[in-house]
């Protein structure tokens, strides 16, 4: 098990054992499964986040999410962890905002983030033009978007 990850679980009498020599234990699957799991966590959370922004807004990040961890299920390990940090930190920050307007629904909210030069040196041309694209689909007056609110017609 050298440079294996060591995985354990308790027994009834609070013993901790290791599943790495049990025969029917497969170490490989078992992280695959773990993450996973974690990826589809992250996914369903912020699908939820989405719930509390404008209704057009949402539509538009429902499908970019969507899209985006889609176009990703295949990406190499380096890729997969900045992939999941990033996609981490945009639900701390929306998860932030939500929470602050439910606390101050007497101001309107703004929700996103800023981003520096360094970062968007960071991306890679294809990322720059996708996140290009969704700002002006994001701050244009009349976005792609057609969505009414339950019970209100136009």
């Amino acid at each position: 098990m050298n440079g294996q990850r060591k995985f354990y679980f308790r027994d009834k009498q609070g013993h901790a054992v290791l599943l790495n020599n049990c025969p029917c234990f497969n170490v490989t699957k078992f992280a695959k499964t773990a993450h996973l799991q974690r990826v589809f966590s992250l996914y369903k959370r912020i699908l939820l986040l989405h719930r509390f922004l404008p209704i057009d807004l949402r539509a538009l990040g429902d499908q970019y999410v969507k899209d985006e961890f889609r176009r990703n299920k295949t990406a190499a390990p380096e890729e997969v962890t900045v992939f999941m940090r990033e996609w981490g930190n945009y639900r701390d920050t929306l998860q932030t905002q939500v929470l602050e307007s439910a606390r101050d629904r007497v101001k309107k909210v703004e929700f996103g983030a800023e981003l520096s030069e360094g970062d968007l040196k960071l991306f890679q041309d294809e990322q720059v033009g996708q996140l290009y694209e969704l700002m002006l689909e994001s701050t244009k007056p009349n976005r792609q978007f057609d969505i009414q609110e339950e019970g209100f017609k136009k």
